[in-house]
């Protein structure tokens, strides 16, 4: 590994967030390392905003060990200036800031990434607004638009309108012609909030059969798209809730990942059934991504500036990353909750 291009003195160590062997949000600490070295083909971003994400919640808790080549650190997205550049990078130096998806490491002063997942700060955000869109964006991007092909005029049920990946759902199949976006929430608050964004319908989960309501929405016609993180409980009604040649997106299995399942409905209605984790697909996968999100998406910042934004309920300071995650937890906060770094 060629030694990167740096910015001038740089410090030898930062702080970081250390969550030791794992278990509750109190067992995180701010502890002192070394800065990261870049490879070849990374850059090194001096922290200044980072997003907190479920995954996050899961490793703190022992239930998602990142990859054996990442950061053992939390945090997989950050923005910030690039203060150093491994020898193979081109496109992005030394003073240039960026928002970024990272493997690991977020929760940092200093922070790592392969230099083909940064993507510039969009026109009008702010770096704090900008920490909270590489890890939503990519995941919908990726499976809405990708995977599940999300076309102009058809319908998508988002579940968990609410959260970081439902306000991006929202406002990117808004951006891109969706005919009727319906989103699953667990209060009128909620609701409120994602009709705010730009649903069309909201669902009351705990009060309202959501397939029904689908149903009635679409004169019968169903979601062509079903956007959904629950797992196990909603297996079998997000199938009945499709449309004929519906296409179902699994990014997560909050609530389990086994059940029981009568399939003929997937047979029947030649629905789709897909699925994919972000953190484990290779770097050249997620590099494709970037670059569809800064050749499609990003644009729209400008063009649109009022249509795509992120939500930021809660800002943190790095010591008080402990309540960051008690809020996320807690599953009060509407949109994204981010740390800041101190200066």
């Amino acid at each position: 590994m060629t030694a990167p291009t740096a910015a001038p003195a740089l410090p030898a160590t930062m702080h970081y967030v250390d969550h030791g062997s794992g278990g509750a949000p109190a067992c995180m600490q701010i502890a002192q390392g070394p800065l990261p070295l870049p490879a070849d083909d990374e850059v090194l971003i001096r922290v200044a905003a980072a997003g907190i994400n479920r995954p996050d919640v899961l490793q703190r808790s022992g239930k998602y060990p990142p990859p054996a080549d990442a950061s053992p650190v939390m945090g997989l997205e950050v923005a910030g200036e690039i203060v150093a550049v491994g020898a193979a990078v081109t496109g992005w130096h030394v003073g240039d800031t960026v928002c970024a998806l990272t493997p690991g490491g977020g929760y940092a002063e200093y922070c790592k990434t392969p230099a083909a997942h940064c993507l510039p700060i969009p026109h009008g955000l702010s770096v704090v607004e900008a920490a909270a869109l590489p890890e939503t964006f990519f995941t919908v991007w990726a499976n809405v638009f990708d995977r599940a092909r999300l076309q102009a005029g058809e319908t998508i049920l988002i579940h968990g309108g609410s959260s970081g990946i439902g306000s991006t759902a929202i406002q990117l199949a808004r951006a891109f012609g969706a005919g009727k976006v319906i989103v699953t929430c667990g209060d009128q608050s909620k609701i409120d909030y994602a009709l705010a964004l730009g649903a069309h319908v909201g669902i009351n989960y705990k009060a309202q059969d959501f397939v029904a309501e689908t149903r009635a929405a679409t004169d019968g016609h169903g979601a062509d798209v079903v956007l959904d993180m629950v797992g196990a409980p909603y297996f079998q009604q997000n199938l009945a809730a499709c449309a004929t040649d519906g296409r179902i997106a699994q990014i997560a299995f909050q609530h389990g990942a086994k059940a029981e399942l009568n399939m003929q409905e997937l047979m029947l209605r030649r629905l789709t059934w897909t699925g994919s984790t972000l953190r484990a697909r290779p770097k050249q996968a997620k590099a494709a991504i970037a670059a569809a999100l800064a050749r499609d998406v990003w644009p729209r910042f400008t063009a649109n500036p009022d249509a795509l934004r992120p939500h930021i309920h809660a800002k943190f300071a790095l010591s008080a990353v402990v309540q960051a995650h008690q809020m996320m937890e807690s599953g009060t906060h509407l949109g994204k909750i981010v740390l800041v770094m101190q200066a």
